[in-house]
């Protein structure tokens, strides 16, 4: 049986190596490239795994594979920039949940989940056949949750899909990071006092290792870990719903000088203003209207496009804003894009807002995140708008090669489609 999966493993690895070697040009789509205006009748060529040419002009290579997307939408790869995907199996089963650590005190900075990563997950083939290419890993509990790595769904291994680790911090502030039952005012206290300590442990290292400096908020790892948010190498994402407490995020950030993202946001299209100033992203769902904690009292589904408006760079999330972070519903962010357009945001930013914008805020757009020549070729063919219900991904490339994969519900199809007569029905 072992020798039987190496095989096919191998078989798969070199069949998705011939194919991302093959030219492929896809041709007659309406080409959203995200980073540039829309293409009419265009034409998109990869080759060895990358873009090697888009427009209205392009011409298809001699031997190049040829796909007729005439009457279709090409977009790149979606990225959702919040989720748990490979983290969590089943949500309500333990042993399948590595999205957290334990920690001390809610402190956990050195938390790298991507070491974690289940490459192997159900959940990995519907997001992708869904559309979804990149996905941001996000930790969960206690105030400080850990490390935060982008991953990129290809075939493989967890060192495979790990595309960019670490990329951000995340903490958070209000009842989400408090501690023991602590006050909203006193976890930022706790967090003030976290980093206060990361900056002493940094001027005072060897006093530290020497055992000559005074006890610290946090373990040495913690604290090392800290310090490329301090130095401002990785922003820190602070989930934060109640507009007080996201103007004392903001008020943190310039204290200790570290670049700021806010995750959740509900009530942010209250200070949209003072976030755009500050020049501070924004991640956050459009799905949900109802508030699911007192924090949220002021959560309205045009959120993100007041947002968005007021010059605040967003990138839309299926588990922010009292959405849900199950892993089996990263697949549904078109459709938060959807419900963005439907309360206010334009349609093409609501796009960028699932492509380039969280690339962006991530530092890998240099790779992912919109169509342009030199990029990965991570390409969806829509039968229809990307953000229709009825709409579906017809194609997914990934690195330039298709890639499809059975989800549950299609096993489920096919078993009991074939089910033998003696379990039939009379």
């Amino acid at each position: 049986m072992r020798r039987a999966l190496t095989l096919t493993v191998a078989l798969f690895a070199t069949t998705a190596s011939a194919a991302s070697a093959q030219t492929i040009a896809i041709t007659g789509a309406k080409i959203y490239p995200v980073s540039g205006p829309p293409i009419e009748h265009g034409t998109l060529v990869m080759r060895d795994g990358k873009i090697v040419a888009v427009g209205a002009d392009v011409a298809v290579p001699t031997g190049a594979q040829r796909i007729d997307a005439a009457g279709k939408v090409l977009t790149p790869g979606l990225v959702n920039a919040a989720t748990v995907l490979g983290l969590v199996e089943i949500g309500a089963v333990r042993s399948t949940r590595d999205a957290s650590a334990r920690g001390h005190e809610g402190i956990a900075a050195a938390f790298r989940p991507w070491e974690g990563l289940n490459p192997a997950s159900a959940l990995i083939g519907p997001a992708r056949d869904a559309g979804i290419t990149s996905a941001v890993i996000v930790p969960q509990g206690g105030l400080i949750a850990g490390q935060v790595g982008v991953i990129h769904l290809v075939p493989g291994t967890a060192s495979d899909m790990v595309l960019r680790a670490p990329v951000a911090m995340f903490a958070a502030l209000g009842p989400a990071g408090s501690v023991n039952g602590a006050s909203r005012a006193e976890t930022i206290m706790r967090l003030r006092e976290v980093l206060s300590d990361a900056r002493v442990y940094k001027a005072r290292r060897a006093d530290y290792e020497r055992a000559q400096s005074r006890a610290l908020a946090a373990s040495r790892l913690d604290l090392e870990a800290l310090l490329p948010v301090l130095d401002g190498r990785i922003p820190m994402i602070l989930d934060a719903d109640q507009a007080s407490d996201i103007e004392s995020a903001v008020a943190l950030s310039r204290e200790f000088g570290f670049r700021l993202i806010i995750s959740g946001g509900s009530e942010a299209w209250e200070v949209a203003d003072r976030l755009a100033a500050a020049k501070v992203p924004v991640l956050t769902g459009a799905m949900n209207n109802i508030p699911q904690s007192f924090a949220q009292l002021g959560q309205r589904q045009e959120n993100a496009g007041l947002l968005a408006k007021a010059g605040v760079t967003v990138a839309l999330t299926g588990n922010a804003g009292g959405g849900d972070e199950e892993a089996f519903n990263v697949r549904n962010i078109r459709f938060e894009a959807g419900n963005a357009v439907a309360y206010g945001m334009d349609w093409n930013a609501a796009l960028r807002a699932i492509t380039l914008a969280p690339a962006e805020i991530f530092g890998v757009a240099d790779r992912v995140g919109s169509l342009q020549p030199g990029k990965i070729a991570d390409v969806v063919i829509w039968s229809g708008d990307p953000f229709e219900f009825a709409s579906q991904p017809e194609r997914v490339f990934v690195r330039g090669t298709q890639i499809s994969t059975p989800s549950r519900q299609d096993l489920l199809e096919q078993r009991y489609k074939t089910l033998p007569p003696s379990y039939r029905a009379p």
